[in-house]
């Protein structure tokens, strides 16, 4: 059996690590910094499943009247809840007997298990970035952004409720091809741009960022380079890349969410998609009610008890996450396809 004080090392070094890489998984991935900088990374603390409160309808007793005529005191059934299922991921490391006396020594043995637990680390960005663009259809996957900002709204369940039936959770789809009439390029991109915003300004609410795959990024950047618009401090601190957009009289964040790992369609590696906005895709969305929800328990943490195998010479350590990606309002939410 594997030394107990392996174990004391490893998950003491897990424990170390679990805040940073909580924080990492938002810092490499656009969607998930800007919802976390927004306060929309909101932790829960237990429950069945996760729960959104909904408005869905207004007040129906409105009444114009004069003096004694009768008021409509009719009750009125105006929210609800979506609900989303508690999805779970998880990342092993393990060591075997062997490696432990291969890496004889403290050093080597925390040296080993530290490149492990990196790797960990990454394959859990990688999955988390793959997944919150994802359509949610994969056994246990969380909701990602193709489920949540549909390209075909008006059919399928979020939240458990069916976008075929009330139409108040059905996002703003526009086919750049089939709706505008011809394929997107740095000429007309603005135009289609400015065909979905304007469809998700409500009163002083609208689209406060913009997320794109490569292509659609690079059709905006090629269509702004010739007044050279700079890109805004903020965004370029957080590392990605990002312009500013005025339209209905506010200003929209821009945010390339594909570069070098290319999009979330591309093949996997190592089994591990790299992530990124799926291709020719723009999501106009209003971050206000869009929200990222781990368990307050079981957020990138180290798992307990230890793992040790009933019959190999090995340990494991499981880093492991609850939660699911929510929605409380799918009408003031767009896509552009190209």
């Amino acid at each position: 059996m594997a030394s107990p004080n392996l174990s004391e090392i490893a998950t003491t070094t897990l424990r170390a690590r679990s805040g940073k890489l909580a924080d990492n998984i938002t810092r490499n991935n656009a969607l998930l910094n800007r919802l976390k900088a927004r306060g929309k990374a909101r932790p829960f603390s237990g429950g069945r499943t996760i729960l959104e409160e909904i408005e869905y309808g207004m007040n129906g007793t409105y009444t114009r009247y004069s003096g004694y005529q009768a008021l409509n005191i009719t009750p009125s059934d105006v929210m609800t809840a979506a609900e989303f299922p508690i999805r779970q991921a998880a990342v092993a490391i393990s060591i075997s007997g062997l490696e432990e006396l291969q890496n004889a020594g403290a050093e080597r043995v925390i040296d080993l298990l530290e490149k492990r637990i990196e790797n960990g680390e990454k394959t859990m960005m990688n999955g988390m970035a793959y997944d919150v663009y994802s359509d949610g259809t994969a056994a246990g996957q969380i909701s990602g952004l193709q489920a949540l900002v549909s390209t075909t709204p008006t059919s399928g369940t979020v939240g458990g409720i069916d976008r075929a039936t009330w139409t108040f959770w059905q996002n703003i789809k526009y086919s750049a091809s089939t709706d505008g009439g011809a394929a997107t390029t740095s000429a007309n991109i603005q135009t289609y741009m400015n065909r979905v915003i304007v469809q998700l300004v409500r009163g002083n609410e609208g689209p406060d960022m913009v997320v794109a795959d490569n292509n659609m990024y690079r059709y905006f950047l090629e269509s702004m380079q010739a007044i050279q618009r700079v890109t805004s401090p903020q965004n370029a601190a957080l590392g990605f890349s990002s312009l500013e957009y005025t339209a209905s009289g506010r200003s929209i964040t821009v945010v390339l969410d594909g570069g070098f790992q290319g999009y979330s369609t591309d093949s996997a590696n190592y089994g591990i998609p790299q992530g990124g906005a799926p291709s020719n895709t723009m999501y106009f969305l209003n971050t206000d009610y869009l929200y990222y929800r781990p368990h307050s328990a079981r957020n990138m943490v180290p798992l307990e008890p230890d793992r040790f195998s009933m019959n190999q010479d090995a340990m494991v350590k499981l880093i492991g996450w609850a939660g699911n990606m929510t929605i409380s309002n799918s009408r003031l939410q767009g896509v552009l396809t190209s």
